[in-house]
């Protein structure tokens, strides 16, 4: 593609050499750049592509795209180009060297701090339930139709994002449902894709350590809505104080879902075990496998967008009913001693909170609440406190232990949130630094009818430490402590 055409869609300061160039492809890692490529210098958190323009250079890049003035002496042969913001521009660049997918995919995006991998998910399987080719982008895994393709991040950088969604449209897909992460919305990742509509989730801390303020992360998930023009939608959950700030500035047709008053979409619980629960969604009862209030919320998000994509009412509750959990999310698995663990990603603590809240109305005190948790390393360091404050209050028993220590020491990190507890709590309270045997600990000290709550990592399979991912499964530490 001529390097005029990709930049169409940008304004360009300035630039010397010629545009008519032909580009074969797009990078923003110098070290991926082949011959024939645009390098798009974009200043990132951890480095600034600037500095390795020569490197990309060296390596056969045929234009250089870059905020920085140009060049006095530039290399012969190549061809720069300014622009205002790099990290604005690659977005559009990028959506139009791949074809512009979304134009050919209904796109619905999903943001907030809880429940986007569960509703994201959820609709995939759903709209692959009732025939139509689908695409998903997600923590846990990104899937072309049925084929899985591993996941880095929450939401991709612009190019593989790109790259993936014109891969969905080479296989057939009609529709694709994306996790939007407060980063990427404030890193531009989804510049320049066209949606369909947007779900808001909620919003509790997390995040703070790039973001600094609530403020910003807050404002971080509002912009995605702020960008959604008319003949879109937007679906919000008002049981949340932020539900419909997010909404006050969007072109987008705006519906609410509640489980507490009165909305477009309105749930609740009928009946609820271990296994699943009954509800009411909209004056008819539907049996689902998914467990805790905050799951009728995430259902009711994916009731309201498969409504608002046209699908019938009737054929979205059956479909419903048939689906499993997300795996990592509220997983339960039962030992032949007569109580359960549940495996759940619960790593802020608004997380905790409605996970516990879940197994304690499940438990309703006819047995004990165990939680195994802790905290990930190099991350906002103000939730750890609260985290174990979250455990301990709604717990009988606590089990701190290491997450993913990353670069930190598991025992400062396992300090950290035992300095939230009081002497009560302290007294309820143990620590444990290897996550293995807080698990079998855990099994240890439970009786028939409690519930274990092993939290925070969930879906993955491993730990990070000192930057190595070691394989640690929950799911098999569990059923090795129940001898299953």
């Amino acid at each position: 593609m001529l390097l005029s055409t990709l930049l169409s869609r940008v304004e360009v300061v300035a630039h010397h050499g010629s545009l008519d160039c032909d580009i074969s492809g797009i990078q923003i890692d110098s070290r991926l750049v082949k011959p024939g490529h645009l390098f798009v210098a974009v200043r990132g958190t951890q480095a600034d592509g600037h500095h390795y323009i020569d490197k990309a250079i060296a390596l056969g890049a045929t234009a250089i795209l870059q905020c920085d003035p140009l060049p006095e002496s530039p290399t012969a042969g190549i061809t720069y180009v300014q622009v205002a913001d790099t990290e604005a521009a690659v977005g559009p660049v990028a959506t139009t060297f791949y074809g512009d997918p979304t134009k050919h995919l209904r796109l619905v995006g999903v943001t907030g701090t809880n429940g986007k991998t569960t509703i994201a998910t959820v609709l995939y399987e759903m709209f692959r339930k009732m025939g139509h080719k689908c695409g998903l982008c997600s923590t846990v895994c990104n899937y072309i139709d049925g084929t899985p393709i591993e996941a880095d991040h929450t939401t991709p950088d612009p190019i593989t994002l790109n790259a993936l969604l014109s891969k969905m449209v080479e296989a057939g897909c009609e529709y694709a449902f994306m996790e939007c992460s407060s980063h990427a919305i404030a890193q531009k990742r989804i510049g320049g894709l066209s949606f369909a509509g947007g779900i808001f989730t909620n919003l509790t801390r997390d995040h703070l350590d790039y973001h600094k303020t609530f403020d910003n992360y807050r404002d971080a998930k509002k912009a995605f809505f702020d960008s959604l023009p008319t003949g879109t939608f937007a679906i919000t959950n008002t049981d949340d104080r932020n539900g419909l700030f997010m909404m006050q500035n969007t072109a987008a047709t705006v519906r609410t879902y509640s489980t507490r008053s009165a909305a477009d979409f309105k749930g609740r619980i009928l009946e609820e075990s271990i296994e699943g629960m009954l509800l009411d969604i909209d004056g008819l009862e539907v049996s689902v496998r998914f467990v805790g209030r905050f799951n009728v919320s995430n259902l009711l998000a994916v009731y309201g967008a498969a409504l608002m994509l046209g699908k019938p009412r009737e054929e979205v509750l059956r479909v419903l009913s048939e689906l499993h959990p997300v795996n990592g999310r509220f997983e339960a698995i039962r030992s032949p001693k007569g109580f359960s663990a549940v495996i759940d990603y619960a790593h802020t603590p608004d997380a905790l909170e409605n996970v516990l809240t879940a197994i304690n109305e499940i438990v309703a005190g006819k047995g004990k609440v165990i939680t195994v948790c802790g905290a990930g390393g190099n991350r906002d360091k103000g939730k750890r406190p609260l985290m174990a404050q979250e455990a301990a209050r709604r717990s009988d028993r606590v089990i701190i232990t290491s997450d993913n220590p990353r670069f930190e020491e598991p025992e400062a990190i396992i300090a950290d949130m035992l300095a939230g507890l009081d002497d009560e709590q302290r007294s309820r309270t143990i620590a444990i630094t290897d996550r293995r045997e807080a698990i079998r600990t855990a099994a240890l000290l439970a009786h028939e009818g409690d519930v274990i709550l092993v939290a925070g990592k969930g879906h993955e399979p491993y730990q990070d430490v000192k930057g190595v991912k070691h394989h640690f499964d929950d799911h098999e530490e569990v059923r090795k402590a129940f001898g299953l």
